[in-house]
Formats: C-alpha cells, structure tokens, sequence
C-alpha cells in the first residue's frame, strides 16, 4: 500500500466542521523516536526511521523531486525489521536496535502524539496533538499502485477546497526540528526536503 498524505492548517473551529458527518476511528496517544546519522544520510534523502511504541517503522518516498514541487506526500511504509533492514542496506542477522548502530543511526527526536483518527467517505483525517505544543492536521488516502497516486492527489486537494483549507502547513517533525534543531531543518531545506 501507498501512502498519499497532505498536512492542511486548521484552527480550531475547523475540527467542527471537518468531523461533522465523519466517523471517529480511535483516539489514542503514542511516542515516536526518529532517527538519522550525524550527517543525515536518511532524513536528507526523504527517509523516515522511527520506532513507535518500540516498533520500527520506515517511510519510504514515493515521489521524487523537490519537496516544494510537490502535490502530497506518497511513502511507501515498512513495518518488518526485514524489510526495514533491507531498505536500508543492513544486517538482517542481529535485532534491528542493534544493526543501524553500524550506520551510527541515532535518536534526534522524540515526539508524544494524542491522536484522532476520523473516518470521511475513504479519507482518513488525522489530529495530532504533539507534547511539545503543536496540533496537525492531516489528509490521508491509501492506494494499491503508482498510477493510482495522481488521482488520490486531486481527491486529497478537492477535498482541501471543499472545507476551505489552508494548503500550508507543516508536518510535526519538521515542526519540531524549526522549534529544536534548525540546522537540521536548514539541511533539509537545502536538500530540497523541507
């Protein structure tokens, strides 16, 4: 599956109107630990490595280009130590904790989350409340193949339209980092990724 996503800008009386008629999924609270190299070999190339609630987990970009260029945001998630080791040119044969210190991947993040997840039509809208005094918005879509990315991006804007949303926002991580670690942010803007 692929992951189509775009971050929208909400007050909060949006939410109101957002949910009305909309399905609340779940509601629940959770940490995440991103991690890079000192010299952001993953973050730098779009890549995100994160243990939630101590499970690892990968995003990989689906769409190449500068991040400004962009429509939404399409990764493709790795869940298996496997597969996560795979993608990243690892061991495989020692716990995955063990096999990114050969790659010096270390924590530069930790983020606790309250999260609800709502149900509209095939969309899932996501509001993150973050630890650190930020709230997101997010607009989701998942589909099956590449050629059904284009389309989910429309549906993702239209549905931007339709609510009168702000198209600009950004993500929590990259929150973070403009609040915590600017050089970092700088590097990715540089890098064409922030």
């Amino acid at each position: 599956m692929i992951e189509v996503e775009k971050n929208f800008a909400v007050k909060a009386e949006d939410k109101v109107r957002l949910v009305h008629g909309a399905t609340l999924l779940f509601k629940k609270e959770f940490t995440d630990v991103y991690y890079d190299s000192p010299d952001y070999a993953l973050t730098g190339n779009d890549f995100w490595l994160r243990t939630r609630e101590g499970r690892f987990e990968l995003k990989v970009p689906q769409n190449a280009g500068h991040i400004k260029d962009r429509i939404t945001d399409q990764y493709q998630e790795f869940e298996t130590d496997a597969e996560i080791a795979r993608e990243l040119g690892i061991s495989a044969e020692h716990p995955l904790s063990e096999a990114i210190k050969e790659k010096d991947f270390t924590p530069f993040a930790t983020i606790t989350t309250k999260r609800e997840r709502y149900q509209k039509e095939d969309f899932h809208l996501d509001f993150d409340e973050m630890d650190f005094g930020f709230i997101a918005f997010e607009v989701e879509l998942m589909v099956q193949k590449q050629e059904d990315i284009s389309a989910a991006e429309k549906r993702i804007l239209e549905f931007g339209k339709e609510h009168r949303l702000n198209p600009e926002s950004a993500g929590k991580v990259m929150e973070y980092l403009r609040r915590y670690h600017p050089e970092h942010l700088a590097f990715l803007k540089v890098r064409g990724v922030a």
